[in-house]
């Protein structure tokens, strides 16, 4: 912690994903005073994306701060590749904002100015992963990042002020198992498991997007109510009801034809089997023998009460993202759900290189 240092204007990291965007406001090094996190469906149009900026200034307030900006938006398929993706969303944000006010973060090269961003969009592109990891590099002596989202789950090594990880791109980094397509609400559940134990058989699941982990996770009772903003699979309600009757529909049943309690105890099937996936992907980076056997695993993402139960599965300390900061105490979203946008505004706000 750092109390003695004051910052002469708020930094607001940004992370534009293509299913969100998230913003944080740091007012001092340790001090967050807001948190957003809008929907942005960024594949229909990029209008999506100036629409989700909008909306997240006006929730940030008024004056003047410098913006950091980190991104995974340009995956999606609204953009030829990436290089596009990355100058387009770099674009947008030089619309909303001052160019002296803007910086983009390009992982190893730090924060660059956003012509220079675009020039070098290979290292722009899904480097949040990188920035959250980076930050806690600096703040926690050795460790393993787990930040687990909405879609995605980033397993990042630290240790000694450095990133330990062996991967960069998207691609490099599922080779290596450093970056695992699962997450806390948006996957399709037909991704996590082929059969499941149900009624005493054990019964192959339908390959349709009827129900997603946020299904599982509400029957389960851990899903935090701010963390599921976009429309349920079927377009309906998002009550327990409603999402045993989509998860049922994963085997071929309605729900009246079993007990909730059935359909509870099939939600925590599956939510078990996304936690072994995580786990092992864990032991497959822990194996490489790079931390000590008491280095605790950082728990980020709207599915940090996952990481908690990883970290007691594999006996290791659990510390959250959080606990980086001074306590937030507005409802809503928290530090840690929005890691690496957090993460960017802490790295500027280090007076980190400008080029």
């Amino acid at each position: 912690m750092s109390p003695e240092k004051h910052l002469a204007d708020p930094y607001i990291g940004w992370d534009l994903g293509g299913a969100h965007i998230k913003a944080v406001k740091l007012i001092d090094p340790e001090r967050v005073s807001r948190v957003v996190q809008v929907p942005c469906a960024l594949w229909q149009g990029l209008d999506r994306l100036e629409e989700g900026i909008d909306r997240a200034l006006a929730l940030l307030g008024d004056g003047p701060a410098r913006h950091a900006v980190t991104m995974t938006g340009e995956l999606v398929d609204l953009f030829e590749d990436r290089a596009s993706g990355v100058e387009a969303l770099v674009g947008v944000m030089r619309r909303r904002l001052p160019d002296h006010h803007l910086m983009i973060y390009a992982g190893p090269r730090g924060f660059l100015e956003p012509a220079a961003a675009v020039k070098a969009a290979e290292l722009v592109a899904s480097a949040n992963w990188m920035a959250a990891a980076e930050f806690v590099a600096t703040r926690i002596p050795a460790g393993l990042l787990v930040d687990l989202g909405s879609t995605t789950t980033d397993l990042v090594p630290f240790g000694g002020g450095q990133v330990k990880a062996r991967g960069y791109s998207d691609h490099q980094r599922l080779e290596q198992e450093e970056l695992i397509y699962t997450g806390a609400v948006r996957t399709p559940l037909m991704s996590i498991a082929r059969r499941v134990p149900f009624a005493g058989a054990w019964v192959s699941l339908m390959a349709e997007q009827f129900a997603t982990t946020a299904d599982i996770h509400r029957l389960t009772g851990e899903l935090p109510e701010h963390a599921d903003l976009h429309a349920s699979a079927d377009g309906r309600d998002k009550g327990i009801a409603a999402s045993a009757q989509r998860v049922a529909r994963m085997v071929g049943l309605d729900a009246g034809a079993a007990e909730l309690s059935e359909w509870r105890r099939l939600a925590g099937f599956f939510a078990e089997m996304q936690l072994r996936a995580v786990a092992d992907a864990c032991e497959r980076i822990l194996s490489r023998g790079e931390l000590p056997d008491d280095a605790p695993l950082i728990g980020a993402g709207v599915g940090c009460f996952i990481v908690r139960c990883l970290a007691e599965r594999l006996n290791r300390p659990y510390c959250p993202f959080d606990g980086l900061f001074e306590p937030l105490l507005a409802a809503g979203p928290g530090i840690g759900d929005c890691a690496p946008a957090a993460a960017v505004a802490g790295l500027a706000a280090d007076d980190r290189r400008i080029t």
